[in-house]
């Protein structure tokens, strides 16, 4: 690890926690310090988030990341910090609002994101969930976009992802009523991908981490942007740009590994090149 790598950074933020290789090799995890707010997202939170995110993004020795909320807390992200909004106009919330935000920061990512949902993640938390790649959930997590009790309607991505993972009337229904869900139900609708016992959430998450570790850099890359392609584009554009994708890995050397490596019995190699 360089010394300017997210290693590095970590002693440089006071409301985020960066690992590297403590769970498993090539895989970080990016935790929200703040217990007593529940891990709410303030202005704080959210830009060292953001540096942390695209550090990781940046350095060569990580090949996944896990984002994840402080242990004890009983929360992934329990929202947006709402003390924030008390005296903040439109002026001030469409400066605070500027793109990239810390959700384009971790969708626009590179590398897989795993979301471990460690507690509740609502609002904020829930659209934060939502721009990470997968979603894996402790069973007593509960999940919603409770903004509408506010007057609000969810401002980080909420009515956008949220459809495209769940559906229209999904949406609707969670959007409206600012209903709260468990992880279960969440599962069932398509708002998390896998639920496990808190005790069994490590083992799930970073063994799932960890196989996506092992796999091409490169080849996580284009896989991932094939992917999210297809609730962006039309299909026929879609499988034009997955054939270019695909067509473009042919030029790297960790194709040429993967192949060797299979045809000889053996497991693969990969560098990223």
């Amino acid at each position: 690890m360089s010394e300017t790598g997210l290693a590095a950074l970590g002693d440089e933020l006071e409301l985020v926690s960066v690992s590297v290789g403590d769970h498993a090799e090539s895989v970080a995890t990016i935790a929200i310090e703040r217990p007593d707010a529940r891990n709410a997202l303030n202005g704080q939170v959210r830009s060292e988030l953001k540096e942390a995110v695209a550090a990781a993004d940046d350095d060569d020795g990580v090949r996944v990341l896990v984002l994840t909320g402080s242990e004890g807390s009983g929360a992934f992200v329990a929202g947006a910090d709402v003390t924030e909004f008390k005296d903040r106009g439109l002026v001030e919330q469409r400066e605070a609002s500027e793109h990239p935000r810390v959700y384009e920061t971790v969708d626009d990512a590179s590398i897989p994101i795993i979301a471990r949902i460690n507690g509740h993640a609502l609002g904020g938390g829930c659209e934060l969930a939502q721009a990470c790649d997968v979603r894996i959930a402790a069973a007593g997590a509960k999940l919603g976009q409770p903004e509408i009790n506010l007057g609000l309607i969810p401002g980080g991505g909420g009515t956008q992802r949220l459809t495209r993972l769940v559906g229209e009337g999904q949406a609707m229904r969670l959007v409206l009523s600012g209903e709260l869900i468990d992880a279960t139900e969440a599962e069932e609708i398509g708002l998390v991908d896998q639920v496990c016992d808190e005790g069994n959430l490590d083992d799930t998450v970073y063994e799932l981490s960890a196989s996506m570790a092992e796999k091409s850099p490169l080849a996580l890359e284009f896989a991932k942007k094939a992917i999210k392609a297809g609730s962006r584009m039309g299909i026929e554009e879609g499988l034009e740009y997955e054939s270019e994708l695909f067509v473009q890995l042919f030029a790297t050397e960790d194709k040429d590994e993967g192949i060797e490596a299979f045809l000889e019995g053996r497991e693969p190699e990969f560098d990223g090149k």
